[in-house]
């Protein structure tokens, strides 16, 4: 019996060393394994980032190409510089229609409002909150949004607002509507963008109508040294124009022509009716509902100053 205890003991040694080197490849193979997967998370988190800027670079552009015959075809017998030219070449039908304002490279799809006088081009449109306004300066550049539905929620984009108003004196017609059922509008005489090296500039004229002048905010002198929209250039989240100290559009997370910051900002979020939150970001017009009420829908539209409808 006393030969067989350092036997024992050495056998019991060995096996304790074989199950302390298996312990130890084991926790290696852990880490080894642990190591593969956070390479393998890191892959997927880069290819999610990929697939989702692809979506994005396909979601900006104008037009599905599988639904252009929602598009009114007019034959290509002429091109447009905008709504009112179609309205008096005897299309009186609201919809989509290609147009080419004159110093355009190429045409553009606009939805042509042929209601409430006919020739309105319509350059913005908010009406359920499907589409996202917190954008940056490219998108806002070109142009983002449903450009196939018909209430589809869009921005036309401020290059083409340029080329849309640089070529007469068009007038800019803002139709509000809010939760309650109610609708008013503000007009604005000679609405005029200016272009990019210019950060896209608002100018706007003479006001008339109910919901009040939020843009100019000559509602109070106190408030519009800092609330109003005349003369102010663009801004987005990563292109600062206003004339806050912090950054108004990443603030109120949305693009638009603020000043420190606004008395009006139709791009907000779209929160339906009375809000709160840490500041004022919802689609307000203050001088209807204030700045805590955000609007039910939108519709921003254009017309030369001097249009005259052809009833024939």
């Amino acid at each position: 019996m006393a030969k067989l205890i350092p036997f024992i003991l050495v056998t019991t040694a060995l096996a304790m060393g074989q199950e302390s080197r298996a312990l130890e490849d084991c926790l290696q193979e852990q880490v080894r394994l642990r190591a593969q997967v956070h390479v393998l998370e890191t892959r997927v988190k880069l290819q999610q980032v990929k697939i989702a800027r692809l979506l994005h670079e396909k979601e900006v552009q104008f037009l599905d190409r599988g639904e252009e015959n929602s598009v009114i075809d007019l034959g290509g017998k002429r091109q447009y510089a905008d709504c009112s030219e179609v309205f008096n070449d005897g299309y009186k039908r609201s919809g989509f229609y290609k147009i080419k304002p004159q110093e355009s490279a190429e045409e553009f799809s606009a939805y042509c409002d042929m209601s409430d006088g006919g020739g309105w081009t319509v350059i913005q449109r908010r009406s359920g909150g499907s589409e996202n306004f917190n954008r940056d300066w490219n998108d806002y550049k070109n142009g983002f949004g449903d450009f196939v539905k018909k209430n589809g929620e869009y921005w036309l984009g401020n290059k083409n607002l340029h080329l849309l108003t640089t070529q007469g004196d068009y007038t800019l017609k803002v139709d509000l509507a809010d939760f309650e059922e109610n609708s008013r509008y503000a007009q604005y005489k000679n609405f005029k963008i200016a272009d990019e090296k210019n950060s896209y500039e608002l100018n706007i004229g003479e006001y008339s109508g109910t919901a009040g002048d939020s843009l100019a905010a000559d509602f109070h002198p106190e408030v519009q040294w800092w609330a109003s929209h005349q003369r102010m250039k663009f801004s987005t989240w990563d292109k600062d124009n206003d004339n806050y100290e912090g950054n108004c559009a990443e603030e109120e997370e949305s693009g638009w022509w603020f000043n420190r910051c606004h008395s009006a900002n139709l791009n907000g979020l779209y929160y339906g009716g009375p809000y709160r939150a840490h500041t004022d970001n919802g689609v307000v017009w203050y001088t209807w509902h204030g700045w805590w009420y955000s609007l039910k829908s939108v519709v921003m539209k254009i017309r030369p100053n001097d249009f005259i409808p052809n009833t024939v």
